[in-house]
């Protein structure tokens, strides 16, 4: 037990380091070429990539993590991290519009393969830990995913902050080549402390063999997609831009955002003490996703209602709404993440999980790509309307979820 708990410790503390900078890097781009003058749909498009990348990284890390072992993808999802600072330090100011772009959404491909590969090596060790510790009991699998998934939340938040103050101080391109400093000492703590092989198994044979998912996480997935997709539709364009619009500074509008994900990182956390527990880690749990999901989807509705009616003091309403938007998503992500642990094999944990987080990446795409579709025909009102038909989906596609696992269904049946 106390091998596999500092293993979870170690894994968790390189995931803070890459999410302080990967938050940093969202404020970075987003920030600096706003004040270039480019429009919100552009703004967008210059995250597609990265956020495309992560479904290919996600199943094709997931099968390298099996076959090759956790450690050594976690290695390669820091190295690839460095490569994209690197390549977007060498942005150019006199370079024209359209090579500045095809730069961008280039290194930020590269970025968002790094993201990807890291998050499913690092969320793959839980399951591998939680195991070696012979104590995968429901209660202690969702205590260590919750605390994973809420502490490196409140980090991206931390980040957010990050990135506006080294925008404001070093300026873009001394700003990354600090980030990439700080990735090269998180590199050398995990080359020297994780075991090398750790989660190395067997690997699919074939892509039909990696496809082959159980029916709850293929339905997770797909709930996966939409919350995602109904998160950032409204929250990687049209709030930032909303709040700018009101007269909120660069500062006023990272340190809100900052405050806002550590917020959402910190009730993630406590979301084993919101959520009622079952022996059998789902007759419960699954409920919950449920109504937790039906709950999500009342905000964006109300805010909706607001903005159409121009509400007084409307950029204030927004903010409390997504103060009650983040409560309610974070004990949903936080539920989904333990589910998928909960639904995986711990023999082939690292490509269940990569199979989930692609979907994750393709809802965060989906949204990206909306959030500057939709904020760029009709404002935030029409980025709300899209949050709010995702997650009336992400509802419907929750009330089918399984409650027992399939060995167990199969062992009753």
């Amino acid at each position: 037990m106390q091998h596999a708990a500092r293993n979870y410790a170690i894994v968790t503390a390189a995931y803070w380091g890459f999410t302080l900078t990967d938050g940093a890097l969202r404020m970075l781009v987003l920030l600096h070429f706003y004040r270039l003058g480019y429009s919100p749909f552009t703004l967008a498009f210059l995250f597609l990539l990265y956020e495309a990348a992560g479904v290919v990284a996600n199943l094709i890390g997931g099968w390298l993590a099996t076959r090759y072992g956790i450690t050594r993808m976690l290695a390669v999802g820091l190295v690839t991290q460095i490569a994209g600072f690197t390549l977007l330090s060498m942005l150019q100011p006199g370079w024209t519009a359209l090579m500045s772009v095809a730069w961008v959404v280039a290194a930020q491909g590269v970025c968002g393969v790094a993201k990807d590969l890291t998050k499913t090596a690092s969320k793959s060790a839980i399951k591998v830990t939680a195991a070696a510790a012979k104590e995968e009991s429901a209660s202690q699998l969702f205590r260590w995913v919750a605390w994973f998934t809420g502490s490196k939340n409140a980090m991206k938040g931390v980040g957010f902050f990050l990135g506006g103050l080294l925008l404001e101080t070093l300026g873009f391109s001394q700003s990354l080549w600090v980030m990439a400093g700080l990735l090269a000492l998180v590199l050398a703590g995990v080359l020297t402390s994780l075991p090398p092989m750790m989660g190395k198994g067997k690997a699919s044979k074939s892509a039909k063999e990696l496809f082959a998912k159980s029916p709850g996480i293929n339905t997770l997935a797909a709930a996966r997609v939409v919350l995602f997709g109904a998160r950032d539709v409204w929250f990687v364009v049209g709030v930032p831009v909303f709040l700018y619009s009101r007269g909120w500074t660069f500062t006023m509008v990272g340190s809100f955002l900052a405050l806002w994900t550590i917020g959402y990182g910190l009730v993630q956390a406590l979301a084993p003490q919101v959520v009622k527990r079952s022996a059998d880690g789902l007759s419960t749990e699954v409920p919950a996703a449920r109504g937790w999901s039906a709950a999500l989807a009342l905000v964006p509705v109300a805010l909706a209602l607001a903005v159409a009616f121009d509400a007084p003091r409307l950029e204030w309403v927004v903010v409390a709404g997504l103060g009650v938007f983040g409560v309610a998503f974070a004990v949903n992500s936080s539920v989904h993440s333990y589910l998928i642990l909960a639904y995986a094999g711990s023999e082939k944990a690292a490509e269940d999980v990569g199979f989930y987080y692609a979907a994750n990446a393709l809802g965060r795409f989906i949204g990206t790509l909306l959030s500057g579709l939709l904020y760029q025909w009709g404002g935030l009102l029409y980025a709300l309307i899209g949050s709010a038909t995702m997650l009336v989906i992400c509802w419907l596609v929750t009330l089918t979820l399984p409650i027992r696992r399939p060995q167990v269904a199969a062992a009753q049946a």
